[in-house]
C-alpha cells in the first residue's frame, strides 16, 4: 500500500512548471495519471489538503468499485474547469500527484522530485496540451479527449472491499471521523441483515426508518421508485439558475417520481442523495454537457441537470466505494426541487440546525 505523506488539512505548495514538467512522460503524465492545462494556473498557490486520494471509485466499467492511487491528494476547492475538455461541466476534484507538490514551509531549494518516484525524460507544456486528445484526434471537430477521469484505470488498481488496510489509512489520514466510520459499517451491517433473503427485509426498513425519524436522521436510502420499468416517468420545467434558492423535496416525495430502476427520464437517483432530502441549497449551475469518462467523448445532455452547491457524493451506503474521497457533484432533475426564498426558510425556523452548506446558502 503505497501512500502520500500528506494529511487531511496539512498546508502544501504546488511546485513550479518546471519541477513538474520534469515528472512527466511524453504524454504529459506520471504513473498513468495525466497533469491536465488547467492545474499549470496552480503551480507556486499554497494550498489546504482536501482527502488523501488513497483510493476512488471506477466510474468507467459501471461496476462502481473501489480502485488504489498511490501517492495522491486532493485538494480544497480545485476542481477541474473543464475547459480543455470541451466545456465539460463534470466539476471534478482534480488528483495531485505528491512529485508536483511540496509543503508549504520547505524551503525552495529542493531535490529533484524525479528522484523520490522515478522520474522520466520530461516533457513540455505543448506535450500536456497535446495530452488532452487522443493522437489520432488531435485536430478533430468531435475529439477523444483524455483526462484523470478517463484514464483512471491506467492510473489505478483494483481496491477489494475487504481489504481493511485502507479503512486504517482513512481513519489516520483525516480523510474519515471515527464516528462516520462506525456508523458506515452499522448501515453495510444492517443493509446486508436486509437483505439477508430471510423475510425480514420490509420490517426492518420500518424500524430503521422509524429509529432515524425518532433523531431527526437520513431514513433508509436504498428504496425503490414508485413507477413501473418502461414507463414514462415525470417532468417538471423549473428552469432554475445559479444562485436562486432551493429546497430538495422529501425521499418518499422523490421516489413517487422514479421508476423501478431508481431513474427519471434516464438520470439515477442514488441512495447518496437521500442524506440531501428536505434541505436548502443554492443552484451551483445547469449541467448540459459532460465527457463521457468511458468513450471520452463529449455527451450533451437531453435534458438540463441541476448541481447543488456543496452537495456531493460521501460514499456513506456503498459498500464497494465505502468513504470514497473522490466527492462527486450530485445530479438533481427539476422535479425534486423546489424554489424557495429566504424568508420562506427564516420562516419556518430551520436554519438553525443547517449544515455549513446549507448556512452559507442562506447568506
Amino acid at each position: 500500500m503505497k501512500s502520500t505523506q500528506f494529511n487531511v488539512g496539512d498546508w502544501i505548495r504546488v511546485r513550479s512548471k518546471e519541477e513538474i514538467l520534469k515528472t512527466l512522460d511524453g504524454n504529459g503524465q506520471l504513473d498513468g495519471l495525466p497533469f491536465m492545462p488547467q492545474m499549470f494556473q496552480y503551480c507556486g498557490h499554497r494550498l489546504k489538503v482536501y482527502k488523501r486520494a488513497h483510493k476512488t471509485c471506477d466510474t468507467i466499467t459501471g461496476n462502481y468499485k473501489s480502485r488504489r492511487m498511490s501517492y495522491a491528494v486532493h485538494l480544497e476547492g480545485v476542481r477541474c474547469d473543464g475547459q480543455a475538455y470541451g466545456g465539460c461541466q463534470a466539476d471534478c476534484l482534480i488528483f495531485w500527484k505528491e512529485a508536483w507538490l511540496k509543503r508549504a514551509d520547505e524551503p525552495a531549494v529542493s531535490e529533484d522530485p524525479r528522484e523520490s518516484r522515478g522520474g522520466t525524460s520530461g516533457c513540455s507544456e505543448e506535450d500536456v496540451w497535446a495530452g488532452t486528445k487522443t493522437p489520432e484526434t488531435q485536430n478533430a471537430a468531435d475529439p477523444t479527449y483524455v483526462c484523470q477521469v478517463t484514464q483512471l484505470l491506467a492510473a489505478t488498481h483494483p481496491l477489494s472491499s475487504f481489504d481493511l488496510r485502507q479503512y486504517a489509512e482513512d481513519l489516520a489520514s483525516g480523510n474519515v471521523g471515527v464516528r462516520q466510520m462506525v456508523c458506515g459499517f452499522i448501515y453495510i451491517g444492517y443493509r446486508s441483515l436486509v437483505n439477508a433473503g430471510i423475510g425480514l427485509g420490509r420490517p426492518l426498513r420500518w424500524l430503521y426508518d422509524s429509529f432515524q425519524r425518532l433523531r431527526g436522521g437520513v431514513p433508509y436510502p436504498r428504496k425503490r421508485g414508485k413507477i413501473p420499468l418502461g414507463a414514462k416517468t415525470p417532468n417538471v420545467v423549473l428552469r432554475l439558475q445559479p444562485g436562486e434558492l432551493v429546497r430538495v423535496k422529501s425521499h418518499d416525495e422523490i421516489l413517487a417520481t422514479l421508476d423501478a430502476g431508481n431513474r427519471n427520464r434516464g438520470l439515477v437517483f442514488d441512495a447518496e442523495m437521500v442524506p440531501f432530502c428536505g434541505r436548502t441549497f443554492r443552484v451551483l449551475k445547469r449541467v448540459t454537457r459532460i465527457l463521457d469518462e468511458k468513450t471520452g467523448r463529449v455527451t450533451e445532455f437531453k435534458n438540463p441537470s441541476i448541481m447543488l452547491e456543496g452537495v456531493v457524493c460521501e460514499a456513506r451506503y456503498s459498500e464497494c466505494r465505502l468513504f470514497c474521497p473522490r466527492s462527486i457533484p450530485s445530479y438533481w432533475r427539476e422535479i425534486w426541487l423546489e424554489r424557495v426564498s429566504v424568508a420562506d426558510v427564516l420562516n419556518k425556523d430551520i436554519s438553525g440546525s443547517q449544515s455549513p452548506a446549507e448556512r452559507s446558502a442562506l447568506r
